[in-house]
């Protein structure tokens, strides 16, 4: 197996393997609600004046789909749409106080994560993590070109 295969396999198995592991938690303490929910109410408590442009970008999904997840995270009470007295045609989100607890839930079972984890982070040197994130921003700037080919604008939600 070439080493690209072995760095692409290896990624994909990690993610995996997380995503497997954090799974258990994450159901039981957010049962309630689906994970592209959670995940806008995440994407919203750590950006301020987000919208639906912004979430579609994030997520790599189109604005519509995102529009959908808002309105329900707004009928659900966990979101409220607001505008600037400077502009009013953008519309932004903010969580409500019941949207913060799912925030707070969300972001406390991520430090237990971390906390699991610690122990291989902590071997981890400098130089290797300047080279890591060096290489996950090199090949995330290669998959935005390569998106870029197919003609497709993200933010715009259609071909060129």
């Amino acid at each position: 197996m070439k080493k690209e295969e072995q760095v692409i396999m290896g990624f994909r198995d990690l993610l995996n393997k997380m995503v497997w592991l954090n799974k258990f938690k994450m159901e039981d303490s957010l049962k309630d609600y689906k994970p592209s929910e959670v995940h806008c109410i995440e994407y919203i408590g750590r950006n301020v004046d987000s919208n639906v442009t912004k979430l579609a970008e994030s997520f790599y999904m189109t604005r519509s789909a995102i529009s959908k997840i808002t309105k329900k995270l707004m009928e659900k009470g966990f979101i409220e749409s607001y505008q600037k007295p400077d502009n009013k045609k953008e519309i932004y989100f903010r969580l409500t106080e019941q949207g913060k607890a799912i925030y707070k839930t969300h972001e406390e079972l991520h430090k237990e994560f971390q906390q699991r984890d610690k122990a291989v982070f902590e071997q981890v040197t400098e130089e290797q993590f300047d080279s890591m994130i060096s290489f996950v921003e090199k090949y995330s700037r290669h998959l935005d070109a390569e998106i870029k080919k197919l003609g497709i604008d993200i933010k715009l939600d259609k071909f060129e």
